[in-house]
């Protein structure tokens, strides 16, 4: 299982922008249904910085999410709505307890 962290601030005034952005992926995800993808989305505090995390099998299980047609226009012109451009980090679990139900 692969983990990755990926993290960023959107400039004032295009959170909720992004948000929209990231409902059409989960809206595209929910209809694909692709086996072996775990996603999910977080808005920090502050109403500006996201997480994103991911957990995929095998070696190519992040290409079920970066094909969509959502996903790409997410990502089309993040650099422009970011104030701190997405970090993105390979991660690994330590330990999980009952984590989005499982």
């Amino acid at each position: 299982m692969r983990y990755v962290m990926v993290r960023y601030r959107v400039k004032a005034g295009r959170a909720e922008e992004n948000e929209a952005l990231v409902r059409a992926v989960y809206a595209e995800l929910a209809q694909a249904g692709p086996a072996g993808l775990g996603y999910a989305t977080f808005k920090l505090p502050d109403g500006v910085s996201f997480v994103h995390l991911s957990a995929s099998e095998g070696e190519n299980g992040n290409a079920a999410l970066t094909e969509l047609p959502a996903f790409k226009r997410f990502v089309a012109d993040i650099a422009e709505r970011c104030d701190e451009p997405p970090v993105v980090s390979d991660v690994s679990e330590v330990g999980a307890f009952a984590l989005f139900g499982r």
